[in-house]
């Protein structure tokens, strides 16, 4: 992996609090919570995801010699916080939900517990962190879902927002179920297996397509994919039927003809009907160019010869849902509840934890209650961080896949099936309710109290 970004990689106003807690010893245990206040429209579920990466950050995060300089000529900050920065360490606990788990509108995917300052400080990074890599796992899950059995390649980096966006979807993607992706740093930095082609302008350097094609399968022998859209869809597959012989010759297989364009439920047949004849079933198709959910899902119910899809820049910008309504909220502080009571934006105080039941299989139904209750099914949040030491055997990104496969096997059936409307209950507990109402009660009297008059 490429070393940690800067420490200054945060927002101005984290600083300017950071001065004021120091200027006034607000130093006692704060407990932040990581949530989505609801779901985008056409999302029925989220799969939480960028855990790994958020450890990371908060493992390595200081502040260098060169970033403290420049701090101090800005002459923003007293130098109290200059030497607090210069010693910077996270040494907090962190409870999350395990990647590739399946939440919802309200439910903690990740808790902070450290000093107040430390807990804010990291608030603006790993939101960022979390944010995209849930955004793209959720999405990336919503086409595995619509194409069981088929394999999906991530082809988004070229359009992706920056280079770390689209190292990122590719991770997010891969763990949410893709078979694997064009990015080949991903496969350097994360192990995730890498697909490829060959680009029009290949074919387009050649004097004809079947000399593009021989030199290619020369050069390139091993997993051979031919692209054969770039003039003519059905004479290109016949080109290769032709070449298929003379390749067999010399130890060489095709493996798969790549559609990159057009009609492809039309052309696939087309080709399907090509290949057979010319005695190459055992030749694949993979196609991709401009495929969304609707796109795949069609192709998916017209049941065309489709083995395969290059899915790009819908899932690495997640075209049509590409934010979440996310936030870093404190919830405690110095042993006290805290709540946000603006409209709309009213968070549960205390710290939370999310208890799912099932019942044959399924997910039936999630409770979101206070730590300190027990209630019937699993508990999702769990420790991952001590003292600001990541805990000793957590998954690798293969098993957090499995993880997520096994997440999207037990969701209802209407969820799996990305219906419209399709709803899954999740209960707030009567103790948290309690404590909610608590708290409204003291701000009220507050509120009052520091009124004029």
């Amino acid at each position: 992996m490429a070393e940690c970004p800067s420490a200054l990689l945060t927002d101005l106003y984290q600083l300017n609090m950071l001065q004021a807690y120091l200027d006034y010893g607000e130093t006692e245990t704060a407990v932040f919570e990581f949530f989505v206040r609801k779901l985008p429209q056409n999302r029925r579920f989220l799969l939480a995801a960028g855990l790994d990466q958020a450890l990371q950050f908060l493992e390595g995060l200081r502040f260098s010699a060169d970033e403290v300089d420049w701090l101090r000529s800005t002459g923003r900050f007293k130098p109290n916080l200059i030497e607090y920065l210069t010693g910077f360490r996270f040494r907090g606990d962190v409870h999350a939900m395990p990647e590739g788990t399946a939440f919802f509108a309200n439910e903690p995917i990740l808790r902070v517990t450290a000093c107040l300052p430390e807990a804010q400080l990291v608030e603006t990074r790993l939101i960022n962190i979390l944010h995209y890599q849930t955004l793209i796992a959720s999405k990336a899950a919503r086409f595995v879902l619509l194409a069981p059995g088929k394999l999906l390649v991530d082809f988004g980096l070229r359009r992706a927002h920056g280079a770390d966006a689209g190292l990122m979807a590719a991770r997010a993607a891969y763990l949410a179920g893709f078979s694997g992706t064009a990015t080949l740093e991903a496969e350097r930095a994360f192990g995730i297996p890498t697909f490829g082609t060959m680009a029009h302008s290949y074919i387009q350097a050649h004097d004809s397509e079947a000399e593009a094609f021989d030199r290619f399968t020369i050069s390139r022998p091993e997993n051979l994919t031919l692209l054969i859209d770039t003039y003519d869809c059905e004479a290109a597959a016949r080109k290769v039927v032709a070449l298929a012989p003379r390749l067999g010759e010399r130890g060489i297989r095709i493996g798969a003809v790549r559609i990159d364009s057009g009609d492809l439920i039309a052309l696939s047949r087309q080709v399907r009907h090509i290949l057979d004849e010319g005695a190459l079933r055992d030749v694949t198709i993979f196609a991709s160019g401009g495929l969304d959910e609707a796109k795949l899902g069609r192709i998916v119910r017209e049941k065309a010869p489709i083995d395969g899809f290059g899915i790009g820049t819908s899932l690495t910008v997640s075209a049509d849902a590409p934010s979440l309504d996310c936030a870093y909220k404190l919830e405690e502080y110095a042993g006290r509840a805290r709540r946000k009571h603006s409209a709309g934006k009213a968070t549960w105080p205390g710290r939370k934890q999310v208890w799912r039941c099932e019942r044959n299989g399924r997910m039936a139904g999630d409770v979101i209650g206070l730590d300190r209750e027990s209630h019937e099914g699993v508990a999702l949040l769990r420790p991952v961080m001590i003292a600001g030491q990541r805990m000793a055997g957590g998954p690798t990104l293969v098993q957090s896949r499995e993880h997520a496969a096994n997440q999207l096997a037990k969701l209802p059936p209407k969820l799996r099936q990305l219906e419209p409307g399709a709803v899954y209950s999740v209960r707030i507990s009567e103790a948290l309710q309690q404590l909610s109402a608590k708290v409204d009660a003291g701000l009220s009297r507050d509120n009052r109290l520091e009124s004029p008059g």
